[in-house]
């Protein structure tokens, strides 16, 4: 099979697979490792200051000399809160953590602050990051055309043709079409209620027809059978996210690691509850806990600042009942692996159904 078209030769690699950014789950070591196999690995600095973006890039820059991406959240803060609302809940995380022996440090809300993409850019610039992507948004013009005019290559997230058409709008380069399958966030920025929750094999088709970027297919994305399909349909790459979440270099916990191994499919719900933001991971007692209690749900990220010193703590201790378990809807079929093995046998996999088909249309003949 022959693997180079726009995707590959947009992003300057050698197959169109790009490793999903995963925040507080991938590592230099995990970028580096994919980039080198001949992918996109791709850094994920949502909400970071600009001294941490800085440090990750170099880090990340120590381990390899290829092409890899950088990710943005390309979010605002809302300019006001309800200042009730944030106590109500801050108060029902103190008592549930008490209950639970948790270590809890609850925030205060007037000495919260927050980063944003618009911290990071100068620091993109000035490595020279050769492709950038977003999520939750799309960056000001000002912002596009500065990384464009320093080389820059943009991919921007849509959940549904609408977000789509934005991107093409902006002269993205290429537009990660994110299905319902998907772990993690929700891409979604042109509505703050449900997301669209349209399955990846429906979308890639309608973002192909309705916009003039290559496409990736972005959700149960988990082998290689699935990537072929999504590029029968039009997509000319694919975004892995987690087959590459209980890889060696993965900083995912142990335990949440096993838990996403022998998930089943319908474990992994949609949630506001951890950061104000929809995402889909495995349900659990703080999760649970919060839906029941009522309480309106802070929109990101203030949400994400009330329930981080507990999701620490339990990531420190293991205990996968009290923190996120970001999961797509064929993370179970994830293999415990350096993450250069799991990116060789995905394209030996593509490449072994390729053949398959190819028999298969010549016997038809």
């Amino acid at each position: 099979m022959k693997w180079h078209n726009k995707v590959t030769s947009l992003l300057n690699i050698t197959y169109p697979v790009v490793q999903a950014p995963m925040l507080g789950i991938t590592t230099p070591e995990m970028v580096a490792a994919v980039s080198e196999a001949g992918g996109l690995g791709s850094l994920p600095v949502g909400g970071l200051s600009a001294d941490q973006t800085r440090e990750l890039v170099r880090a990340v820059k120590a381990l390899t000399s290829k092409p890899f991406a950088v990710n943005l959240f390309a979010h605002s803060i809302p300019s006001s809160i309800d200042t009730a609302a944030f106590t109500a809940m801050q108060q029902f995380l103190t008592t549930f953590a008490a209950a639970n022996d948790i270590t809890y440090v609850p925030p205060v809300q007037e000495m919260l602050r927050f980063h944003t993409y618009h911290d990071q850019i100068d620091i993109l610039l000035s490595e020279q990051i050769p492709s950038v992507s977003f999520t939750f948004g799309i960056p000001e013009d000002e912002y596009i055309a500065a990384l464009k005019n320093r080389g820059a290559r943009l991919i921007g997230t849509a959940t549904c043709v609408e977000e789509a058409l934005l991107l093409d709008n902006k002269f993205v380069d290429v537009i990660t079409a994110q299905g319902a399958e998907a772990g993690g966030h929700r891409g979604t920025f042109i509505t703050e209620g449900t997301p669209p929750m349209i399955g990846t094999m429906s979308l890639v088709p309608q973002i192909v027809d309705a916009t003039r970027r290559p496409v990736l297919a972005a959700g149960g994305i988990a082998d290689g059978s699935t990537m072929m399909a999504a590029m029968m349909l039009g997509a000319q790459g694919v975004q892995v996210g987690s087959a590459f979440l209980v890889s060696n270099e993965s900083s995912a916990p142990n335990a949440h690691k096993h838990r996403i191994q022998n998930a089943s499919a319908s474990d992994a719900v949609l949630t506001k509850n951890f950061s104000g933001r929809w995402a889909r991971g495995i349900e659990n007692k703080l999760m649970r806990a919060i839906s029941e209690s009522g309480l309106t749900t802070l929109p990101y990220p203030y949400q994400q600042s009330l329930t981080a010193s507990i999701r620490s703590f339990a990531q420190q201790k293991d205990l996968t009942d009290f923190t996120t378990m970001w999961a797509g809807q064929s993370a179970s079929k994830a293999v415990r692996k350096p993450a250069a093995a799991i990116f060789r046998t995905l394209i030996d996999q593509a490449q072994t159904s390729f053949e398959q088909i190819e028999r298969h249309v010549q016997v038809k003949d």
